[in-house]
Order: structure tokens, then C-alpha cells, then sequence
């Protein structure tokens, strides 16, 4: 089982940058690929970036793309979202989230296909 903990949220002006941490538990976490979802109230749960377990492989939607970047350390358990150039619609609960994948090397694009989710960290952008 891993156990994921999102830090990092707050309240930052249009344009500005945040960066997003999250701590996995476990000594597995190298087999999982990660993920960085979303959620604004009354919109549905949407991925923003998703990385392999070596990290040879990412993937950003077209509307974070250029201005949100996913790294990940495999000794530290920990995988982070670099947010730039942030706008007010970025606004949401940002969740980690974690994918067993001990036999898959590409990054999981599929919101239901992950196995564990952090809490969530608020993310707002004042205009």
C-alpha cells in the first residue's frame, strides 16, 4: 500500500509560479507510475501531468502544457509539479496519485486506472 501526501498549495497572483511536492510512503516507489490531477468545484477530475515510473516518459494536457512540468525522485519517494505563468482557471484541488506498474514503462493517462490518491493541496490564482 502507498501512502501519498500533497504539499506545497496556496494562494499565488495570475502569472506567478507554485510548485507542488507529494511524499510517497513504501519502499515500491520506483514500480508506480505518477500522476498530477485536478479539481475546480463543479467541474469533473481532470489529469494535468503524468510520468513514468523512470521518468523517461510525460504527459501534459494542452492546457498546462509549456507552463507545468512533472519531475520525480525515485530515492527520495517524492514527485513534484513545477506550475508557471499560472492563470485564475488553474484554480482547483490538485491531487497526487499513484499507479502500480511493475510491468508497464509508459505513463498512465487515466484517471481511473490509478490505485492511490493523496488528499489534495488548494491551488488559487487571483486575478
Amino acid at each position: 500500500q502507498v501512502q501519498l501526501v500533497e504539499s506545497g498549495g496556496g494562494l499565488v497572483q495570475a502569472g506567478g509560479s507554485l510548485r507542488l511536492s507529494c511524499a510517497a510512503s513504501g519502499r515500491t516507489f520506483s514500480s508506480y507510475a505518477m500522476g498530477w490531477f485536478r479539481q475546480a468545484p463543479g467541474k469533473e477530475r481532470e489529469l494535468v501531468a503524468a510520468i513514468s515510473r523512470n521518468s523517461n516518459n510525460k504527459y501534459y494536457p494542452d492546457s498546462v502544457k509549456g507552463r507545468f512540468t512533472i519531475s520525480r525522485d525515485n530515492a527520495k519517494n517524492t514527485v513534484d509539479l513545477q506550475m508557471n505563468t499560472l492563470k485564475p482557471e488553474d484554480t482547483a484541488v490538485y491531487y497526487c496519485a499513484a499507479k502500480a506498474a511493475t510491468d508497464y514503462t509508459g505513463y498512465v493517462s487515466t484517471g481511473p486506472l490509478y490505485d492511490y490518491w493523496g488528499q489534495g493541496t488548494q491551488v488559487t490564482v487571483s486575478s
